[in-house]
């Protein structure tokens, strides 16, 4: 996955000197790396169900991991232990599960990982499908789990077009009631 890939999605995530980020299927690191270069006091937590990829990001990342502003854990999202974290942006990239599965227990750990404010940003590419189809699909995914999707977006990148759907968690009640299906 080249670097202008990630770089968009880091430009569109722009994260903040302060925020606290959670990546999800963070791979090699290449974005924690980029998104660690835009924090002061802030923190990025990456999750990956690879141990193989977290020990690449930690390599990548070690002067980060080092200075308090990256933290690695291997576990899928449904199962990691975040405690009692609160991120102010979540993001994905080609993270199968939210185009392709049902992603109502990851979208129920985000829920209650995001702050009253935050945001998550999904973004996918599947170079079978229109950017418009993957986000159909991601849409749907977060509609039909009480999330409001605030924006669309897509970007020509490496021959491929790839969708970014913004979306805002339930309201503390909707969340409690559970999935809209």
């Amino acid at each position: 996955m080249p670097n202008d890939r990630i770089g968009w999605v880091v430009d569109v995530l722009s994260p903040g000197a302060s925020e606290q980020i959670l990546e999800i299927g963070c791979g090699h690191g290449m974005a924690v790396a980029m998104v660690c270069d835009r924090l002061t006091d802030g923190r990025i937590v990456a999750v990956d169900r690879s141990a193989t990829m977290i020990a690449a990001a930690k390599r990548r990342n070690a002067h980060h991991v080092a200075a308090g502003r990256a933290e690695f854990h291997t576990a899928e999202l449904a199962s990691a232990d975040l405690s009692e974290a609160c991120f102010d942006k979540a993001f994905a990239l080609r993270v199968g599960v939210f185009a392709r599965d049902d992603p109502t227990r990851e979208l129920m750990v985000l829920a209650r990982h995001l702050s009253p404010a935050g945001r998550l940003y999904l973004f996918h590419d599947e170079p079978s499908r229109s950017a418009d189809d993957v986000a159909r699909r991601l849409e749907a995914g977060v509609r039909g789990n009480a999330w409001t999707v605030e924006a669309v977006l897509t970007k020509r990148l490496d021959g491929c077009d790839v969708a970014c759907v913004i979306a805002l968690p339930p309201k503390p009640n909707a969340a409690a009631d559970g999935p809209k299906r």
